[in-house]
């Protein structure tokens, strides 16, 4: 015997449960060993069960891809915040080329200054590339220039003009760089 209470003595679980995740509830009150009721009651537990098992994988995919997100706005965020340090520390790097060889206070304040902005740059994960003698990469160089060289292969970096920052495919800025030619 099944009918409608408008209070929970005898409430049945399914029904109590969709009630608390927004399916519209009613009340019901059965008979003891009622194997009809007892059957649309599995039934139903069933069906909300599933349907929270969905609610739960759902919400683990939405945390799963917000925290990809937030990843990839990390990276994003330390990229564009290294770039804006690349004009401050090529102008240090200018300010002490053109001290020459003086060794006064200021010009080793400079020094100073420059060796943390490099600090900072490597820790954000740009390390400095000025590395001459090597073969060309156009992963991480620019070419702006081509010389004869007879000492070196074809395609070596004879010069380093402008650092680079970065490593892979995380490349800040890649070395503008000279590289010798095959003599004609």
């Amino acid at each position: 015997m099944i009918g409608s209470a408008e209070f929970g003595v005898g409430v049945s679980a399914g029904r109590a449960i969709a009630g608390h995740i927004g399916a519209q509830a009613r009340f019901e009150y059965t008979v003891i060993g009622d194997p009809v009721n007892e059957a649309a009651r599995l039934t139903e537990l069933a069906k909300l069960e599933d349907r929270w098992r969905r609610a739960v994988a759902d919400l683990d995919n939405l945390r799963k891809r917000y925290a990809r997100e937030l990843d990839r706005e990390r990276t994003t965020e330390r990229s564009r915040v290294a770039g804006a340090w690349l004009p401050i520390v090529d102008n240090l790097e200018r300010a002490i080329s053109h001290a020459g060889d003086k060794s006064d206070a200021v010009v080793e304040g400079v020094r100073s200054i420059l060796e943390q902005a490099l600090q900072v740059l490597e820790q954000l994960g740009y390390p400095r590339d000025a590395e001459a003698g090597v073969a060309f990469d156009p992963e991480r160089h620019e070419v702006v220039g081509v010389v004869d060289h007879p000492d070196s292969a074809p395609g070596t970096v004879v010069e380093v003009l402008r650092p680079g920052y970065g490593e892979g495919s995380r490349q800040l800025r890649p070395a503008a760089v000279v590289v010798s030619r095959r003599e004609e």
